[in-house]
Protein backbone atom coordinates (compact mmCIF):
# COMPACT_ATOMS: atom_id res chain seq x y z
CA UNK A 1 0.00 0.00 0.00
CA UNK A 2 1.16 3.52 -0.78
CA UNK A 3 1.05 6.42 1.65
CA UNK A 4 -1.98 7.78 -0.20
CA UNK A 5 -3.73 4.43 0.21
CA UNK A 6 -3.05 4.41 3.95
CA UNK A 7 -4.41 7.95 4.25
CA UNK A 8 -7.51 6.96 2.27
CA UNK A 9 -7.99 3.89 4.48
CA UNK A 10 -7.72 6.00 7.64
CA UNK A 11 -10.16 8.49 6.16
CA UNK A 12 -12.61 5.69 5.35
CA UNK A 13 -12.38 4.30 8.88
CA UNK A 14 -12.85 7.81 10.26
CA UNK A 15 -15.95 8.41 8.13
CA UNK A 16 -17.35 5.02 9.12
CA UNK A 17 -16.84 5.65 12.86
CA UNK A 18 -18.16 9.22 12.66
CA UNK A 19 -21.24 8.10 10.74
CA UNK A 20 -21.94 5.43 13.35
CA UNK A 21 -21.46 7.95 16.17
CA UNK A 22 -23.74 10.52 14.52
CA UNK A 23 -26.37 7.87 13.82
CA UNK A 24 -26.28 6.53 17.38
CA UNK A 25 -26.35 9.98 19.01
CA UNK A 26 -29.30 11.13 16.88
CA UNK A 27 -31.27 7.98 17.59
CA UNK A 28 -30.61 8.37 21.33
CA UNK A 29 -31.83 11.97 21.28
CA UNK A 30 -35.04 10.98 19.55
CA UNK A 31 -35.63 8.14 21.98
CA UNK A 32 -34.75 10.47 24.91
CA UNK A 33 -36.00 9.59 28.38
CA UNK A 34 -38.25 6.97 26.79
CA UNK A 35 -35.25 4.64 26.88
CA UNK A 36 -35.10 4.93 30.65
CA UNK A 37 -38.84 4.56 31.11
CA UNK A 38 -38.84 1.48 28.87
CA UNK A 39 -36.03 -0.21 30.78
CA UNK A 40 -37.48 0.80 34.16
CA UNK A 41 -40.68 -1.10 33.40
CA UNK A 42 -38.82 -4.39 33.20
CA UNK A 43 -40.23 -7.21 35.27
CA UNK A 44 -38.58 -10.41 36.41
CA UNK A 45 -39.49 -11.89 33.01
CA UNK A 46 -36.07 -12.61 31.55
CA UNK A 47 -37.24 -13.15 27.99
CA UNK A 48 -38.88 -9.73 28.06
CA UNK A 49 -35.61 -8.26 29.31
CA UNK A 50 -33.67 -9.88 26.46
CA UNK A 51 -36.21 -8.64 23.91
CA UNK A 52 -36.15 -5.07 25.24
CA UNK A 53 -32.36 -5.03 25.36
CA UNK A 54 -32.21 -6.21 21.75
CA UNK A 55 -34.86 -3.74 20.53
CA UNK A 56 -33.34 -0.74 22.31
CA UNK A 57 -29.87 -1.60 20.99
CA UNK A 58 -31.15 -2.12 17.46
CA UNK A 59 -32.91 1.26 17.71
CA UNK A 60 -29.91 3.26 18.95
CA UNK A 61 -27.26 1.18 17.13
CA UNK A 62 -25.06 0.80 20.21
CA UNK A 63 -24.84 -2.21 22.51
CA UNK A 64 -22.36 -0.27 24.67
CA UNK A 65 -24.93 2.51 25.22
CA UNK A 66 -27.62 0.02 26.27
CA UNK A 67 -25.25 -1.95 28.50
CA UNK A 68 -23.88 1.24 30.04
CA UNK A 69 -27.43 2.45 30.66
CA UNK A 70 -28.34 -0.85 32.34
CA UNK A 71 -25.21 -0.66 34.50
CA UNK A 72 -26.12 2.92 35.39
CA UNK A 73 -29.64 1.90 36.43
CA UNK A 74 -28.21 -0.86 38.62
CA UNK A 75 -25.82 1.69 40.10
CA UNK A 76 -28.73 4.05 40.78
CA UNK A 77 -30.87 1.32 42.31
CA UNK A 78 -33.51 1.67 39.57
CA UNK A 79 -32.95 -1.82 38.22
CA UNK A 80 -32.03 -5.03 40.01
CA UNK A 81 -29.08 -7.09 38.84
CA UNK A 82 -31.38 -9.96 37.89
CA UNK A 83 -33.20 -7.54 35.52
CA UNK A 84 -30.04 -6.00 34.08
CA UNK A 85 -28.38 -9.27 32.99
CA UNK A 86 -31.09 -10.19 30.41
CA UNK A 87 -31.01 -6.62 29.09
CA UNK A 88 -27.24 -6.87 28.56
CA UNK A 89 -27.65 -10.25 26.83
CA UNK A 90 -30.31 -8.71 24.60
CA UNK A 91 -28.01 -5.78 23.84
CA UNK A 92 -25.41 -8.25 22.57
CA UNK A 93 -27.99 -9.58 20.11
CA UNK A 94 -29.23 -6.13 19.11
CA UNK A 95 -25.74 -4.97 18.17
CA UNK A 96 -25.64 -7.53 15.34
CA UNK A 97 -28.28 -5.55 13.45
CA UNK A 98 -25.62 -3.12 12.19
CA UNK A 99 -23.71 -5.95 10.51
CA UNK A 100 -26.92 -7.21 8.90
CA UNK A 101 -27.54 -3.72 7.48
CA UNK A 102 -23.98 -3.50 6.16
CA UNK A 103 -24.40 -6.76 4.26
CA UNK A 104 -26.45 -4.76 1.74
CA UNK A 105 -23.10 -4.06 0.10
CA UNK A 106 -23.13 -7.64 -1.24
CA UNK A 107 -26.16 -6.92 -3.40
CA UNK A 108 -25.37 -7.38 -7.06
CA UNK A 109 -28.29 -7.27 -9.47
CA UNK A 110 -29.20 -5.51 -12.66
CA UNK A 111 -32.61 -4.65 -11.24
CA UNK A 112 -32.83 -0.91 -10.50
CA UNK A 113 -34.50 -1.54 -7.12
CA UNK A 114 -31.65 -3.74 -5.91
CA UNK A 115 -29.06 -1.37 -7.31
CA UNK A 116 -30.60 1.46 -5.27
CA UNK A 117 -30.31 -0.71 -2.16
CA UNK A 118 -26.54 -0.86 -2.52
CA UNK A 119 -24.70 1.49 -0.14
CA UNK A 120 -22.82 3.12 -3.00
CA UNK A 121 -26.20 4.17 -4.42
CA UNK A 122 -28.32 5.17 -1.45
CA UNK A 123 -25.52 6.64 0.73
CA UNK A 124 -25.23 9.86 -1.34
CA UNK A 125 -29.02 10.06 -1.47
CA UNK A 126 -29.26 9.80 2.34
CA UNK A 127 -26.66 12.53 2.78
CA UNK A 128 -28.30 14.80 0.21
CA UNK A 129 -31.79 14.47 1.70
CA UNK A 130 -30.52 14.75 5.26
CA UNK A 131 -28.43 17.84 4.51
CA UNK A 132 -31.31 19.53 2.68
CA UNK A 133 -33.67 18.91 5.61
CA UNK A 134 -31.04 20.05 8.11
CA UNK A 135 -30.55 23.35 6.28
CA UNK A 136 -34.22 24.30 6.04
CA UNK A 137 -35.76 23.00 9.27
CA UNK A 138 -35.72 24.68 12.65
CA UNK A 139 -37.39 21.89 14.62
CA UNK A 140 -35.09 19.96 16.90
CA UNK A 141 -36.71 16.58 16.27
CA UNK A 142 -36.66 17.04 12.50
CA UNK A 143 -32.96 17.92 12.70
CA UNK A 144 -32.34 14.70 14.59
CA UNK A 145 -34.14 12.72 11.86
CA UNK A 146 -31.99 14.49 9.25
CA UNK A 147 -28.87 13.63 11.26
CA UNK A 148 -29.91 9.97 11.21
CA UNK A 149 -30.02 10.05 7.40
CA UNK A 150 -26.67 11.81 7.23
CA UNK A 151 -25.19 9.35 9.73
CA UNK A 152 -26.34 6.39 7.63
CA UNK A 153 -24.94 7.98 4.51
CA UNK A 154 -21.54 8.84 6.02
CA UNK A 155 -21.31 5.34 7.53
CA UNK A 156 -21.74 3.70 4.13
CA UNK A 157 -19.47 6.22 2.38
CA UNK A 158 -16.79 5.25 4.88
CA UNK A 159 -17.45 1.56 4.19
CA UNK A 160 -17.20 2.12 0.43
CA UNK A 161 -13.97 4.12 0.87
CA UNK A 162 -12.40 1.34 2.96
CA UNK A 163 -13.40 -1.27 0.39
CA UNK A 164 -12.00 0.66 -2.58
CA UNK A 165 -8.75 1.28 -0.71
CA UNK A 166 -8.39 -2.37 0.33
CA UNK A 167 -9.36 -3.77 -3.08
CA UNK A 168 -5.78 -3.90 -4.48
CA UNK A 169 -4.70 -6.01 -1.48
CA UNK A 170 -6.58 -9.06 -2.76
CA UNK A 171 -3.55 -9.82 -4.96
CA UNK A 172 -1.00 -9.02 -2.26
CA UNK A 173 0.84 -12.11 -0.99
CA UNK A 174 2.04 -10.24 2.11
CA UNK A 175 -1.53 -9.29 3.06
CA UNK A 176 -2.69 -12.87 2.57
CA UNK A 177 0.14 -14.17 4.78
CA UNK A 178 -0.85 -11.77 7.56
CA UNK A 179 -4.42 -12.98 7.54
CA UNK A 180 -3.26 -16.56 7.33
CA UNK A 181 -1.85 -16.08 10.85
CA UNK A 182 -5.38 -15.55 12.14
CA UNK A 183 -6.11 -19.22 11.49
CA UNK A 184 -4.52 -19.59 14.92
CA UNK A 185 -7.72 -19.27 17.00
CA UNK A 186 -6.11 -17.72 20.08
CA UNK A 187 -4.33 -15.09 18.00
CA UNK A 188 -7.53 -14.35 16.10
CA UNK A 189 -9.50 -13.90 19.34
CA UNK A 190 -6.81 -11.60 20.75
CA UNK A 191 -6.67 -9.44 17.60
CA UNK A 192 -10.48 -9.19 17.43
CA UNK A 193 -10.66 -8.14 21.09
CA UNK A 194 -7.84 -5.59 20.68
CA UNK A 195 -9.31 -3.93 17.58
CA UNK A 196 -12.75 -3.69 19.17
CA UNK A 197 -11.29 -2.27 22.39
CA UNK A 198 -9.51 0.42 20.36
CA UNK A 199 -12.58 1.28 18.26
CA UNK A 200 -14.84 1.11 21.35
CA UNK A 201 -17.55 -0.60 19.29
CA UNK A 202 -18.13 -4.19 18.20
CA UNK A 203 -20.39 -2.92 15.39
CA UNK A 204 -17.56 -0.78 14.05
CA UNK A 205 -15.07 -3.61 14.40
CA UNK A 206 -17.35 -6.04 12.57
CA UNK A 207 -17.91 -3.38 9.91
CA UNK A 208 -14.17 -3.05 9.34
CA UNK A 209 -13.88 -6.83 9.03
CA UNK A 210 -16.74 -6.81 6.53
CA UNK A 211 -14.90 -4.18 4.50
CA UNK A 212 -11.71 -6.26 4.54
CA UNK A 213 -13.70 -9.29 3.39
CA UNK A 214 -14.33 -7.47 0.10
CA UNK A 215 -10.69 -8.22 -0.82
CA UNK A 216 -11.57 -11.91 -1.13
CA UNK A 217 -8.71 -13.00 1.14
CA UNK A 218 -10.66 -13.64 4.35
CA UNK A 219 -11.84 -17.21 4.91
CA UNK A 220 -14.25 -18.56 7.51
CA UNK A 221 -11.33 -20.05 9.47
CA UNK A 222 -9.77 -16.58 9.71
CA UNK A 223 -12.94 -14.61 10.44
CA UNK A 224 -14.48 -16.91 13.09
CA UNK A 225 -11.92 -16.35 15.92
CA UNK A 226 -11.74 -12.62 15.16
CA UNK A 227 -15.52 -12.29 15.56
CA UNK A 228 -15.35 -14.21 18.85
CA UNK A 229 -12.69 -11.80 20.10
CA UNK A 230 -14.72 -8.78 18.97
CA UNK A 231 -17.50 -9.76 21.36
CA UNK A 232 -14.99 -9.78 24.23
CA UNK A 233 -13.39 -6.47 23.24
CA UNK A 234 -16.68 -4.59 23.26
CA UNK A 235 -16.85 -5.07 27.04
CA UNK A 236 -13.98 -2.58 27.44
CA UNK A 237 -16.32 0.39 26.91
CA UNK A 238 -18.64 -0.82 29.67
CA UNK A 239 -15.68 -1.60 31.95
CA UNK A 240 -14.42 1.98 31.57
CA UNK A 241 -17.91 3.37 32.24
CA UNK A 242 -18.17 1.33 35.45
CA UNK A 243 -15.25 3.14 37.10
CA UNK A 244 -16.54 4.80 40.26
CA UNK A 245 -19.87 2.97 40.25
CA UNK A 246 -21.38 0.85 43.02
CA UNK A 247 -20.47 -2.76 43.68
CA UNK A 248 -23.74 -3.96 42.16
CA UNK A 249 -22.99 -2.06 38.95
CA UNK A 250 -19.50 -3.57 38.79
CA UNK A 251 -21.05 -7.02 39.11
CA UNK A 252 -23.22 -6.34 36.05
CA UNK A 253 -20.12 -5.34 34.08
CA UNK A 254 -18.19 -8.44 35.14
CA UNK A 255 -21.14 -10.63 34.19
CA UNK A 256 -21.14 -9.08 30.71
CA UNK A 257 -17.42 -9.83 30.36
CA UNK A 258 -17.79 -13.37 31.74
CA UNK A 259 -20.72 -14.12 29.40
CA UNK A 260 -18.77 -13.11 26.30
CA UNK A 261 -15.65 -14.98 27.43
CA UNK A 262 -17.74 -18.10 28.10
CA UNK A 263 -19.37 -17.69 24.68
CA UNK A 264 -15.98 -17.43 22.99
CA UNK A 265 -14.68 -20.47 24.91
CA UNK A 266 -17.78 -22.50 23.99
CA UNK A 267 -17.53 -21.63 20.28
CA UNK A 268 -13.80 -22.32 20.21
CA UNK A 269 -14.32 -25.79 21.68
CA UNK A 270 -17.35 -26.64 19.52
CA UNK A 271 -16.18 -25.12 16.24
CA UNK A 272 -12.57 -26.33 16.38
CA UNK A 273 -13.56 -29.66 17.94
CA UNK A 274 -15.98 -30.32 15.10
CA UNK A 275 -13.42 -29.17 12.54
CA UNK A 276 -10.83 -31.59 13.89
CA UNK A 277 -13.21 -34.57 14.10
CA UNK A 278 -15.42 -34.08 11.03
CA UNK A 279 -14.59 -30.80 9.32
CA UNK A 280 -16.66 -27.97 7.89
CA UNK A 281 -16.89 -28.10 4.08
CA UNK A 282 -16.77 -24.27 3.97
CA UNK A 283 -13.84 -23.92 6.43
CA UNK A 284 -11.44 -22.49 3.84
CA UNK A 285 -14.06 -20.76 1.71
CA UNK A 286 -13.92 -16.97 1.30
CA UNK A 287 -16.50 -15.12 3.41
CA UNK A 288 -18.53 -12.07 2.46
CA UNK A 289 -20.30 -9.41 4.52
CA UNK A 290 -23.39 -11.57 4.95
CA UNK A 291 -21.41 -14.56 6.25
CA UNK A 292 -19.67 -12.36 8.83
CA UNK A 293 -22.96 -10.76 9.90
CA UNK A 294 -24.62 -14.17 10.24
CA UNK A 295 -21.83 -15.65 12.36
CA UNK A 296 -21.81 -12.55 14.55
CA UNK A 297 -25.57 -12.92 15.10
CA UNK A 298 -25.27 -16.68 15.66
CA UNK A 299 -22.56 -16.20 18.28
CA UNK A 300 -24.62 -13.78 20.37
CA UNK A 301 -27.95 -15.60 20.02
CA UNK A 302 -26.48 -18.97 20.98
CA UNK A 303 -24.52 -17.42 23.87
CA UNK A 304 -27.72 -15.80 25.16
CA UNK A 305 -29.68 -19.08 24.93
CA UNK A 306 -26.95 -20.98 26.78
CA UNK A 307 -26.38 -18.40 29.51
CA UNK A 308 -29.87 -17.03 30.23
CA UNK A 309 -31.03 -20.05 32.31
CA UNK A 310 -27.97 -19.62 34.54
CA UNK A 311 -28.52 -15.94 35.37
CA UNK A 312 -28.86 -16.61 39.10
CA UNK A 313 -25.64 -18.62 39.17
CA UNK A 314 -23.81 -15.82 37.34
CA UNK A 315 -25.09 -13.29 39.88
CA UNK A 316 -23.93 -15.48 42.78
CA UNK A 317 -20.51 -15.86 41.16
CA UNK A 318 -20.28 -12.08 40.63
CA UNK A 319 -20.95 -11.58 44.35
CA UNK A 320 -17.88 -13.66 45.09
CA UNK A 321 -15.82 -11.54 42.72
CA UNK A 322 -17.11 -8.26 44.17
CA UNK A 323 -17.78 -8.47 47.89
CA UNK A 324 -20.63 -6.41 49.32
CA UNK A 325 -19.66 -3.44 51.45
CA UNK A 326 -21.72 -1.01 53.51
CA UNK A 327 -22.57 2.05 51.44
CA UNK A 328 -23.09 5.41 53.09
CA UNK A 329 -26.22 7.48 52.55
CA UNK A 330 -24.20 9.88 50.40
CA UNK A 331 -22.94 7.07 48.16
CA UNK A 332 -26.42 5.61 47.76
CA UNK A 333 -28.05 8.99 47.16
CA UNK A 334 -25.53 10.14 44.57
CA UNK A 335 -25.46 6.82 42.73
CA UNK A 336 -27.98 8.15 40.21
CA UNK A 337 -25.77 11.12 39.26
CA UNK A 338 -23.32 9.07 37.26
CA UNK A 339 -21.44 10.22 34.15
CA UNK A 340 -22.72 7.05 32.48
CA UNK A 341 -25.94 8.93 31.64
CA UNK A 342 -24.36 12.10 30.23
CA UNK A 343 -24.38 10.85 26.64
CA UNK A 344 -28.18 10.82 26.88
CA UNK A 345 -29.01 14.20 28.51
CA UNK A 346 -32.74 13.52 28.86
CA UNK A 347 -31.97 10.36 30.85
CA UNK A 348 -29.37 12.22 32.93
CA UNK A 349 -31.98 14.87 33.80
CA UNK A 350 -34.40 12.15 34.88
CA UNK A 351 -31.69 10.96 37.26
CA UNK A 352 -31.34 14.51 38.62
CA UNK A 353 -35.07 14.55 39.38
CA UNK A 354 -34.70 11.33 41.34
CA UNK A 355 -31.78 12.78 43.31
CA UNK A 356 -33.82 15.90 44.12
CA UNK A 357 -36.69 13.72 45.31
CA UNK A 358 -34.20 12.01 47.65
CA UNK A 359 -33.28 15.47 48.92
CA UNK A 360 -36.95 16.22 49.55
CA UNK A 361 -37.43 13.01 51.52
CA UNK A 362 -34.27 13.80 53.52
CA UNK A 363 -35.60 17.29 54.29
CA UNK A 364 -38.85 15.75 55.56
CA UNK A 365 -36.86 13.50 57.88
CA UNK A 366 -34.64 16.33 59.12
CA UNK A 367 -37.60 18.57 59.91
CA UNK A 368 -39.19 15.83 62.01
CA UNK A 369 -35.89 15.26 63.82
CA UNK A 370 -35.35 18.98 64.45
CA UNK A 371 -38.87 19.56 65.81
CA UNK A 372 -38.66 16.41 67.94
CA UNK A 373 -35.42 17.60 69.57
CA UNK A 374 -37.36 20.34 71.38
CA UNK A 375 -39.39 17.62 73.08
CA UNK A 376 -36.55 15.18 73.76
CA UNK A 377 -32.94 15.93 72.90
CA UNK A 378 -30.98 12.85 71.77
CA UNK A 379 -27.43 12.76 70.41
CA UNK A 380 -28.24 9.85 68.10
CA UNK A 381 -30.94 11.92 66.40
CA UNK A 382 -28.55 14.84 66.07
CA UNK A 383 -25.97 12.58 64.41
CA UNK A 384 -28.60 11.35 61.97
CA UNK A 385 -29.58 14.93 61.14
CA UNK A 386 -25.92 15.84 60.56
CA UNK A 387 -25.44 12.84 58.26
CA UNK A 388 -28.51 13.91 56.30
CA UNK A 389 -27.21 17.47 56.13
CA UNK A 390 -23.92 16.24 54.65
CA UNK A 391 -25.92 14.35 52.05
CA UNK A 392 -27.89 17.50 51.13
CA UNK A 393 -24.74 19.63 50.88
CA UNK A 394 -22.90 17.02 48.84
CA UNK A 395 -25.85 16.45 46.53
CA UNK A 396 -26.14 20.17 45.78
CA UNK A 397 -22.44 20.39 44.95
CA UNK A 398 -22.44 17.29 42.74
CA UNK A 399 -25.75 18.22 41.12
CA UNK A 400 -24.53 21.66 40.04
CA UNK A 401 -21.42 20.16 38.42
CA UNK A 402 -23.54 17.44 36.81
CA UNK A 403 -26.03 19.94 35.40
CA UNK A 404 -23.19 22.02 33.95
CA UNK A 405 -21.96 18.93 32.11
CA UNK A 406 -25.48 18.28 30.80
CA UNK A 407 -26.13 21.85 29.65
CA UNK A 408 -22.74 21.93 27.92
CA UNK A 409 -24.21 19.43 25.46
CA UNK A 410 -26.64 20.13 22.64
CA UNK A 411 -29.93 19.67 24.52
CA UNK A 412 -33.52 20.43 23.56
CA UNK A 413 -35.50 23.43 24.83
CA UNK A 414 -37.66 21.29 27.19
CA UNK A 415 -34.50 19.68 28.60
CA UNK A 416 -32.91 23.11 29.01
CA UNK A 417 -36.00 24.33 30.87
CA UNK A 418 -35.93 21.24 33.09
CA UNK A 419 -32.22 21.76 33.85
CA UNK A 420 -32.91 25.35 34.91
CA UNK A 421 -35.78 24.31 37.18
CA UNK A 422 -33.64 21.58 38.74
CA UNK A 423 -30.85 24.08 39.40
CA UNK A 424 -33.28 26.28 41.33
CA UNK A 425 -34.93 23.41 43.20
CA UNK A 426 -31.70 21.76 44.37
CA UNK A 427 -30.62 25.07 45.89
CA UNK A 428 -33.95 25.54 47.66
CA UNK A 429 -33.97 22.02 49.10
CA UNK A 430 -30.42 22.47 50.36
CA UNK A 431 -31.38 25.74 52.08
CA UNK A 432 -34.38 24.07 53.69
CA UNK A 433 -31.91 21.55 55.07
CA UNK A 434 -29.82 24.42 56.46
CA UNK A 435 -32.82 25.86 58.31
CA UNK A 436 -33.64 22.42 59.73
CA UNK A 437 -30.06 22.42 61.03
CA UNK A 438 -30.66 25.86 62.52
CA UNK A 439 -33.75 24.54 64.32
CA UNK A 440 -31.62 21.70 65.72
CA UNK A 441 -29.11 24.23 67.00
CA UNK A 442 -31.88 26.07 68.82
CA UNK A 443 -32.96 22.77 70.36
CA UNK A 444 -29.37 22.15 71.46
CA UNK A 445 -29.32 25.62 73.04
CA UNK A 446 -32.50 24.74 74.98
CA UNK A 447 -30.95 21.47 76.14
CA UNK A 448 -27.63 22.98 77.26
CA UNK A 449 -29.06 26.17 78.83
CA UNK A 450 -32.14 24.49 80.27
CA UNK A 451 -34.40 26.89 78.40
CA UNK A 452 -38.10 26.16 77.94
CA UNK A 453 -40.91 27.91 76.10
CA UNK A 454 -44.03 28.99 77.95
CA UNK A 455 -47.12 26.82 77.57
CA UNK A 456 -48.68 29.31 75.12
CA UNK A 457 -45.42 29.63 73.18
CA UNK A 458 -45.08 25.87 72.87
CA UNK A 459 -48.68 25.49 71.68
CA UNK A 460 -48.20 28.25 69.09
CA UNK A 461 -44.96 26.77 67.74
CA UNK A 462 -46.64 23.37 67.48
CA UNK A 463 -49.28 24.97 65.25
CA UNK A 464 -46.62 26.58 63.04
CA UNK A 465 -44.68 23.30 62.87
CA UNK A 466 -47.85 21.52 61.75
CA UNK A 467 -48.35 24.03 58.93
CA UNK A 468 -44.68 23.86 57.85
CA UNK A 469 -44.77 20.05 57.98
CA UNK A 470 -47.79 20.17 55.67
CA UNK A 471 -46.11 22.54 53.23
CA UNK A 472 -42.95 20.40 53.06
CA UNK A 473 -44.97 17.24 52.49
CA UNK A 474 -47.08 18.98 49.84
CA UNK A 475 -43.97 20.26 48.04
CA UNK A 476 -42.27 16.86 47.96
CA UNK A 477 -45.49 15.20 46.82
CA UNK A 478 -45.96 17.76 44.03
CA UNK A 479 -42.38 17.28 42.88
CA UNK A 480 -42.55 13.49 43.00
CA UNK A 481 -45.82 13.33 41.06
CA UNK A 482 -45.04 16.39 38.89
CA UNK A 483 -48.51 17.62 39.78
CA UNK A 484 -49.17 21.30 39.08
CA UNK A 485 -52.49 21.16 40.97
CA UNK A 486 -50.78 20.12 44.21
CA UNK A 487 -47.96 22.62 43.60
CA UNK A 488 -50.50 25.44 43.27
CA UNK A 489 -51.66 24.80 46.85
CA UNK A 490 -48.25 25.55 48.33
CA UNK A 491 -48.15 29.33 47.88
CA UNK A 492 -51.44 30.01 49.73
CA UNK A 493 -50.17 27.94 52.65
CA UNK A 494 -46.89 29.84 52.59
CA UNK A 495 -48.81 33.12 52.86
CA UNK A 496 -50.65 31.65 55.85
CA UNK A 497 -47.31 30.79 57.48
CA UNK A 498 -46.22 34.42 56.89
CA UNK A 499 -49.34 35.63 58.71
CA UNK A 500 -48.72 33.16 61.52
CA UNK A 501 -45.16 34.44 61.96
CA UNK A 502 -46.33 38.07 62.10
CA UNK A 503 -49.18 37.28 64.48
CA UNK A 504 -47.07 35.18 66.85
CA UNK A 505 -44.24 37.71 67.01
CA UNK A 506 -46.74 40.36 68.13
CA UNK A 507 -48.24 38.03 70.73
CA UNK A 508 -44.78 37.09 71.95
CA UNK A 509 -43.82 40.74 72.43
CA UNK A 510 -46.90 41.13 74.64
CA UNK A 511 -45.87 38.12 76.76
CA UNK A 512 -42.34 39.46 77.06
CA UNK A 513 -43.64 42.86 78.17
CA UNK A 514 -45.85 41.15 80.75
CA UNK A 515 -42.93 39.10 82.07
CA UNK A 516 -44.50 35.79 81.06
CA UNK A 517 -41.32 34.50 79.34
CA UNK A 518 -37.55 34.89 79.76
CA UNK A 519 -35.20 36.83 77.50
CA UNK A 520 -33.39 33.62 76.43
CA UNK A 521 -36.57 31.85 75.43
CA UNK A 522 -37.79 35.03 73.73
CA UNK A 523 -34.79 35.21 71.40
CA UNK A 524 -35.07 31.48 70.67
CA UNK A 525 -38.81 31.77 69.97
CA UNK A 526 -38.23 34.44 67.32
CA UNK A 527 -35.37 32.43 65.75
CA UNK A 528 -37.52 29.32 65.50
CA UNK A 529 -40.38 31.29 63.92
CA UNK A 530 -37.98 32.83 61.39
CA UNK A 531 -36.46 29.46 60.45
CA UNK A 532 -39.89 27.92 59.90
CA UNK A 533 -41.07 30.85 57.82
CA UNK A 534 -37.97 30.62 55.60
CA UNK A 535 -38.51 26.88 55.14
CA UNK A 536 -42.04 27.66 53.92
CA UNK A 537 -40.70 30.35 51.56
CA UNK A 538 -38.25 27.92 49.91
CA UNK A 539 -41.03 25.36 49.55
CA UNK A 540 -43.05 28.00 47.72
CA UNK A 541 -40.08 28.68 45.42
CA UNK A 542 -39.81 24.99 44.52
CA UNK A 543 -43.54 24.70 43.85
CA UNK A 544 -43.57 27.83 41.72
CA UNK A 545 -40.63 26.76 39.54
CA UNK A 546 -42.20 23.34 39.14
CA UNK A 547 -45.54 24.87 38.14
CA UNK A 548 -43.89 27.11 35.60
CA UNK A 549 -41.92 24.27 34.04
CA UNK A 550 -45.00 22.04 33.82
CA UNK A 551 -46.88 24.91 32.15
CA UNK A 552 -43.97 25.24 29.67
CA UNK A 553 -43.44 28.95 30.14
CA UNK A 554 -40.18 30.55 29.12
CA UNK A 555 -38.76 32.81 31.83
CA UNK A 556 -38.28 31.99 35.48
CA UNK A 557 -39.91 34.95 37.22
CA UNK A 558 -41.89 32.45 39.26
CA UNK A 559 -43.70 34.82 41.59
CA UNK A 560 -44.86 36.97 38.68
CA UNK A 561 -46.11 33.78 37.05
CA UNK A 562 -48.10 32.96 40.18
CA UNK A 563 -49.57 36.45 40.38
CA UNK A 564 -50.81 36.06 36.81
CA UNK A 565 -52.30 32.71 37.75
CA UNK A 566 -54.07 34.30 40.70
CA UNK A 567 -55.61 36.91 38.44
CA UNK A 568 -57.06 34.10 36.35
CA UNK A 569 -58.47 32.12 39.27
CA UNK A 570 -58.74 34.56 42.20
CA UNK A 571 -61.64 32.83 43.94
CA UNK A 572 -59.88 29.48 44.08
CA UNK A 573 -56.74 31.08 45.52
CA UNK A 574 -58.76 33.05 48.07
CA UNK A 575 -60.62 29.90 49.06
CA UNK A 576 -57.34 28.09 49.70
CA UNK A 577 -56.01 30.97 51.78
CA UNK A 578 -59.23 31.03 53.81
CA UNK A 579 -59.05 27.28 54.38
CA UNK A 580 -55.43 27.36 55.58
CA UNK A 581 -56.06 30.37 57.81
CA UNK A 582 -59.03 28.66 59.46
CA UNK A 583 -57.02 25.48 59.97
CA UNK A 584 -53.69 26.88 61.19
CA UNK A 585 -54.06 30.61 62.03
CA UNK A 586 -57.44 30.83 63.79
CA UNK A 587 -56.51 28.41 66.63
CA UNK A 588 -53.62 30.64 67.74
CA UNK A 589 -55.27 34.05 67.50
Amino acid sequence: MTVISVISLCGGIGLFLYGMKLLSASLERIAGAGLEKTLEKLTSNRLKGVALGAVVTAAIQSSAATAVMAVGFVNAGIMKLVQAVPVILGANIGTTVTGQILRLGDISDDNLFFILLKPSSFAPLCIAVGAAVLLVTKKKRTKDVASILIGFGILFVGMTTMESTLAPLKDSQAFQRIFFLFKNPLLGVAVGALITAILQSSSASVGVLQAISSTGTVTFSMAAPIIMGQNIGKCVTVLIASIGTSKKAKRAVYIDLIVNMLGAAFFLVVVYGYQMLIGFPFWDDVVNRGNIADFHSLFNIVTCILVLPFTDQLIRFSRKLVKEGEASKIEEGLASLNDIFLNTPSVALEQCKKAILSMGETVQENFEIAVGLFEQYEEKKVQKLEENEKFLDRTESVMVDYLLKITAKDISIPDSRLATEIMHSVSDFEKIGDYCGSLAQEAEFHHEQNVAFSADGKRELDCVAEAVRAIIDMTVQAYGKEDAVIAARVEPLEETVDLMEETLKNKHIERLQNGLCSTKSSISFVEVLTDMDRIASHCANIALHLTQRLNSTGSFDAHAHLRNAHEDVPEEYKALCHYYESKYLEPIK
